[in-house]
């Protein structure tokens, strides 16, 4: 408690410095003389030494800059140096520059000073990592690919695409992690419209936090967070689509068109998705089974998976008005997506099933307002609301049991082994769960003065939640169960810039609570007949979380970076009321976990010489957890493949670790990036919090089912006119190390997942006119054994195509 009131006192102590300066933002876009963008300029306020770089469209933007009349510098490689007059004033001042192609001529060396948005976010004193995904959109690449290939982050999937995903940031997993699309929890969109259906060309960027999140995230989240930034360019009316096939009968289809009136500022936006595969691919490891009539298990057995075919279809649709006196974007918007899904297997891959499906269906309806300078110069307010209702419709009927080859499993007798009333998984079951979802965040700061800013974020989430049993209705009513979550997080940051903008600190301050209620049915018999009565269960919770990030710039390519926090992270109504559809069983006693995380990292760079550039960066991280909250991993040999399991709460661990990231460019025609993550992810002291098993016996122990080893590299190589003149060809290449791992507790060779080492190869031609890119994509082109949660294998060698085509100016 003392340590609460002290950081209060600090808190509001820092307030006190408050002032009043005005400030407004600069922003535009860079265009040649043919209207085209210019990728990569810089502009620098000459007074004021400020600079910024444009992106890929041609757009820039600086924050927080003083009023007053400055001279704006634009330079880039590719167009000769301009100097324009502009004037900052109220809000946000507009200045769009047009300057003239540089004609032939050699360029010994060239400087570039300023910031990039990826830069200016990783050097904002958080553990963190941008993902950029330029190159990836053009590409038959998944978005969690890209997050795969991330320094520190492990994609943990049961399987091929569109099976369950869970995501590991340095040895914390589940819930742990936060996933967001634009700041909203991906939960509340539902399992038709996640990472694995949104294609890249839909992102912008992708933010991987790790530890300390920002304010705009503010969440009960421990092991940090994902936050996928959909496109939102409105410099200029444009479409683009792409279509994609490939191995295991893949097809990707997506499109997107962008519409703004320059006059009233009137916008809107669409973007669309289709997904389908059979995911028919081979398995013939040490996980894939074989099980004779005699009860004989045959390992390593080659088969093809079947009854494994995944279906997505989305749209998402958003009208208003953007860059207006009124608000900088009010915008209304409709997210629909759908899924249909065999699912072949449990948790692991011990047999085969057959007639389980899902269905699953989502209407999200969302509404964004943020306006800078609100009322008063530095007052700025975002809100983001977001209304779900989503079902899943899960069926599980057939009672025959199956081996991998597709036939029946035969009793001694050769007779197909059935079970009466029993499905795939257990008890036959045919089951609805309707989840409405609302969530609330917003957002209020004030710049106090230039360099200081002082925010209340709010964050509101509630479901409501039936599931249904539709097999097995009474005379008086059905098998209904209904829960109800909430959820509210307050958190009050204070951010400040120092020593001339060297020393960037966040002090936050949060306080959550939530509240769970389930009501359960209870079938009794009264007078011959069936009757319904309820039992009514309820938990409260309410914690408090604090902590710092800081950055400091010893030299402008040379920045510490450190974080700690004290973290609380609720659990989700996944583990608390579990899923049928990802095999979680529910646990109603599981527990909040806390945990203190600290980082401290550097980045280095870039450093230029002669043709050569070079990027380094490192992170070391501790986090100290109470009551951590796992999925439940057995402990014993003799009953391993378990195919449905609840999370629990198993005491205390500790996790330490050290993550680097290499890169290095040559020419702006090479660029190479090597990344490895290597931890140690303890379990000191507890007990399996479901079956009350004491686990001394594993105190020391590195927890189980988790990679604690990974390595990745990648290489792009760009080649400017090969067949056609102004044409661009670039080849890549990209590869995954995994070490190996236990799946369980016990140390057990067939229970231990092999050391993984995939090869990836890829080619992207882009045309002349700039409108049309062919890509190629060869994964896993040496078939190695790849293998996830639990032991599942994942697809082998895979071949892809995909056309792009888009038009920027309409």
């Amino acid at each position: 408690m003392y340590m609460h009131k002290t950081l209060l006192f600090i808190f509001l102590s820092l307030i006190c410095f408050a002032g009043n300066a005005q400030t407004g933002s600069l922003s535009g876009r860079v265009t040649n003389e043919n209207g085209a963008a210019v990728e990569g300029a810089t502009l620098k306020i000459k007074e004021l030494n400020r600079s910024a770089i444009t992106d890929m469209e041609g757009k820039y933007e600086l924050r927080s800059v003083k009023y007053g009349s400055y001279t704006l510098v634009v330079s880039a490689l590719q167009t000769d140096a301009k100097s324009v007059s502009v004037k900052v004033g109220t809000g946000n001042t507009v200045m769009n520059v047009k300057v003239k192609s540089a004609g032939a001529r050699a360029l010994e060396q060239v400087f570039i000073e300023g910031k990039t948005e990826k830069k200016t976010i990783e050097t904002s004193g958080f553990a963190i990592n941008v993902v950029e995904t330029k190159e990836a959109s053009l590409r038959n690449v998944q978005t969690n690919e890209l997050l795969d290939r991330t320094v520190g982050v492990r994609v943990r999937q049961n399987g091929g695409l569109g099976s369950a995903v869970e995501y590991n940031l340095n040895g914390m997993s589940g819930r742990s992690v936060g996933i967001f699309i634009d700041g909203i929890e991906i939960s509340t969109y539902g399992s038709s419209f996640n990472l694995n259906s949104i294609p890249p060309s839909m992102v912008e960027r992708i933010e991987v936090y790790k530890g300390v999140l920002p304010a705009h995230l503010s969440g009960d989240y421990m092991g940090g967070a994902i936050n996928v930034v959909l496109k939102k360019d409105i410099s200029q009316n444009n479409i683009a689509a792409s279509i994609s096939y490939g191995s295991f009968n893949t097809y990707q289809v997506d499109a997107s068109a962008m519409y703004r009136n320059s006059k009233n500022g009137f916008t809107a936006k669409a973007s669309g998705f289709y997904t389908y595969t059979d995911n028919s691919y081979e398995t013939w490891g040490k996980f894939s089974k074989f099980i004779t009539p005699d009860g004989q298990v045959e390992r390593y057995y080659r088969a093809r998976r079947f009854n494994d075919s995944f279906k997505s279809t989305g749209g998402r649709f958003e009208l208003g008005f953007t860059n207006v006196k009124w608000a900088d974007a009010l915008l209304l918007g409709y997210n629909g997506s759908s899924t249909d899904n065999e699912i072949p297997h449990g948790q692991v891959m011990a047999k085969p099933y057959v007639g389980r499906t899902s269905e699953a269906q989502a209407h999200v309806f969302n509404l964004i307002y943020n306006k800078k300078d609100l009322f008063t110069n530095g007052l700025s307010l975002n809100v983001n609301g977001v209304y779900s209702d989503r079902s899943t419709y899960l069926q599980d009927t057939v009672g025959y049991l199956y081996n991998w080859d597709g036939n029946y499993r035969l009793d001694f007798y050769n007779r197909p082994m059935y079970r009466e009333g029993y499905g795939q998984q257990g008890l036959d079951v045919i089951t609805d769960i309707s989840r409405r979802i609302t969530t609330l965040r917003s957002n209020l700061s004030y710049d106090i003065f230039s360099g200081h800013r002082l925010s209340i974020n709010h964050v509101y989430y509630t479901v409501d939640r039936d599931d249904e049993d539709l097999l097995r209705p009474v005379a008086n009513g059905s098998l209904k169960t209904i829960s109800d979550l909430q959820k509210q997080i307050t958190a009050f940051n204070y951010e400040a810039q120092l020593f001339g903008d060297k020393l960037k600190t966040n002090l936050f301050l949060k306080y959550y609570q939530q509240n769970v209620g389930r009501t359960t049915p209870i079938v009794s018999t009264v007078g011959g007949q069936n009757v319904v009565n309820t039992a009514r269960s309820d938990k409260k919770i309410d914690a408090t979380g604090y902590g710092l990030a800081a950055s400091y710039a010893l030299k402008p390519k040379i920045v510490l970076i450190a974080s700690a926090e004290q973290a609380v992270r609720m659990p989700g109504d996944t583990e608390i009321l579990g899923d049928p559809n990802e095999n979680v069983l529910s646990n109603f006693s599981i527990r909040p976990e806390v945990a203190r995380n600290i980082n401290l990292g550097f980045r280095l760079g870039n450093f230029e010489i002669d043709k050569h550039r070079i990027s380094v960066s490192g992170n070391a991280f501790s986090r100290n957890i109470k009551d951590r909250i796992v999925r439940q991993v057995n402990s014993t040999l003799s009953d391993q493949e378990v195919e449905v399991s609840p999370f629990m709460n198993i005491g205390r661990a500790k996790s330490l670790g050290f993550e680097a990231e290499l890169g290095y460019a040559y020419s702006n025609r090479l660029n190479v990036m090597f990344t490895f993550s290597k931890f140690n992810s303890v379990f000191k002291q507890g007990d399996d919090s479901v079956t009350g098993q004491r686990l001394t016996q594993y105190e020391g122990e590195q927890l189980p089912n988790e990679p604690f080893f990974t390595m990745n590299g990648n290489a792009q190589y760009r080649l400017n006119n090969v067949l056609q003149k102004n044409s661009l060809l670039n080849l890549f290449y990209n590869f995954g190390y995994v070490a190996p791992f236990r799946t369980v507790w016990p140390e057990s060779e067939w229970f231990t997942t092999p050391t993984q080492f995939a090869q990836d190869l890829g080619l992207s031609y882009k045309f002349p006119d700039r409108k049309l890119v062919v890509s190629l994509d060869a994964k896993n082109i040496l078939n190695a054994e790849i293998y996830d949660n639990f032991g599942v294998q994942k697809p082998g060698r895979a071949f892809f195509v995909k056309l792009n085509y888009s038009i920027n100016r309409l």
